[in-house]
């Protein structure tokens, strides 16, 4: 039987939550915020993608730091933590493990450059 002390306490984040709320009725501090989510969740789609490719090389974060002359601590922390990575780390990782990077334009009409090794539209 747990003791007081092991059991699993609940924590309490309604002063959170009405901050948040609070803060999110002010229109341009909700856009900037939606906004810092966006690129927060596209970082980290693209880690998640390049750690899956790691995976699927049966690469560890180790082999991949020397083969991009990164410190595999900066490695391990690009993937388990919530870090902005250089743009330049990102395309040397992606080359490691023989992907591309590539930007995608969401506004109808747009054309991607075909002839660059990273499209940027």
């Amino acid at each position: 039987m747990p003791t007081t002390h092991q059991k699993a306490q609940v924590l309490d984040t309604s002063h959170y939550q009405n901050r948040r709320s609070r803060e999110l009725s002010d229109a341009t501090f909700e856009q900037h915020y939606r906004q810092a989510r966006a690129e927060i969740a596209q970082v980290d789609a693209v880690m998640r993608q390049l750690d899956s490719l790691r995976e699927d090389a049966g690469m560890s974060k180790a082999e991949l730091a020397r083969m991009i002359g990164k410190n595999p601590s900066v490695v391990r922390r690009l993937f388990t933590a919530e870090v902005n990575p250089e743009l330049k780390t990102i395309a040397a990782i992606a080359s490691a493990l023989g992907a591309r990077l590539e930007i995608i334009s969401e506004k109808p009409g747009s054309t991607n450059c075909d002839d660059a090794p990273y499209a940027i539209a």
